[in-house]
């Protein structure tokens, strides 16, 4: 399966913070906004990842993130120059997903939940079509919704509904079969000339190869366009990592985790960040969880 992350837009809901930079390169908490998108796609065991973001902010994230390779991961970058719909990234990104399979996350959302890793390489294995992941709001009004029948069988999906089905938002994490490509090159663009991701997955839908997964009790999840759910995801990885003792979307760790690199490597690059606590904590867990050498 091969990974994209979507980070384009301009991110005018938060101007002034915007103006300058990509809303993805602003902090939640102790990191850039886009590491909690690509941790996603890593807890998923996904290496091969595609980020697409805006002319300006292409070289800043190479800067910040380079080809991959220190984390055991493979990142190459395209450009959106202009905001033209979710559903353009498999346009963008067809070359880079070839025959496989693919997961998409928004650059903006932000995901955490106890056994959430287990949960996405669990969806990941048993994709057959698309999968989405649901989760209650307070304001379904705001968002795509999916509505399920008693058997939790997804039967709608409907956009910024006026009057909603139900309250289950369809979050920024999408998985796809091979044939989201073709499914995407031959969806017209909306009234407000964008290739809508709603539109795919409504043709995944009429084909009967739709599941919502949905993230309930003991999930958070965050879509940070405005300052106030930047505030809120900042606030939640700050208590987590405070109170519990748990690093949220650390990517070097989750790299050492997941067996992408090694101890000495994960070692080296805690030196590197070492005078921050974030550095530290690589060096401290590379020496905790190290496999002792053979006597």
């Amino acid at each position: 399966m091969k990974g994209i992350v979507l980070a384009g837009g301009s991110g005018t809901r938060l101007f002034p913070l915007t103006v300058a930079t990509s809303k993805q390169l602003l902090a939640i908490y102790n990191k850039p906004l886009v590491y909690y998108p690509i941790s996603t796609l890593m807890l998923s065991g996904i290496r091969d990842i595609l980020i697409i973001s805006t002319p300006t902010a292409v070289p800043v994230m190479r800067t910040l993130l380079g080809d991959g390779s220190r984390l055991g991961l493979n990142l190459s970058y395209a450009v959106q120059d202009e905001p033209r719909g979710i559903a353009e990234a498999f346009l963008i990104g067809a070359d880079h997903i070839g025959g496989d399979s693919s997961a998409l996350v928004l650059g903006d959302n932000v995901f955490h939940g106890a056994g959430f890793p287990d949960l996405l390489r669990g969806s990941r294995a048993s994709l057959d079509g698309c999968t989405l992941f649901g989760y209650p709001v307070s304001d379904p009004e705001r968002f795509g919704i999916g509505e399920v029948d008693a058997t939790g069988k997804l039967v709608s999906l409907e956009e910024k509904p006026t009057r909603p089905r139900s309250n289950k938002a369809i979050t920024g994490l999408y998985f796809y079969d091979n044939q989201v490509v073709d499914i995407a090159r031959e969806i017209a663009p909306s009234p407000r000339g964008e290739l809508e991701i709603t539109d795919v997955n409504l043709e995944y839908l009429n084909q009967g190869r739709v599941r919502l997964v949905e993230l309930s009790r003991g999930y958070k999840w965050f879509d940070c366009g405005t300052h106030d759910s930047l505030l809120a995801a900042s606030q939640h990885v700050r208590f987590v990592e405070k109170y519990q003792g748990e690093r949220v979307a650390c990517l070097e760790e989750i790299a050492f985790r997941m067996g992408f690199i090694d101890a000495e490597a994960c070692y080296r690059l805690g030196l590197e960040l070492r005078q921050s606590d974030y550095g530290r904590h690589l060096t401290e867990i590379a020496l905790d969880l190290a496999v002792p050498p053979a006597a």
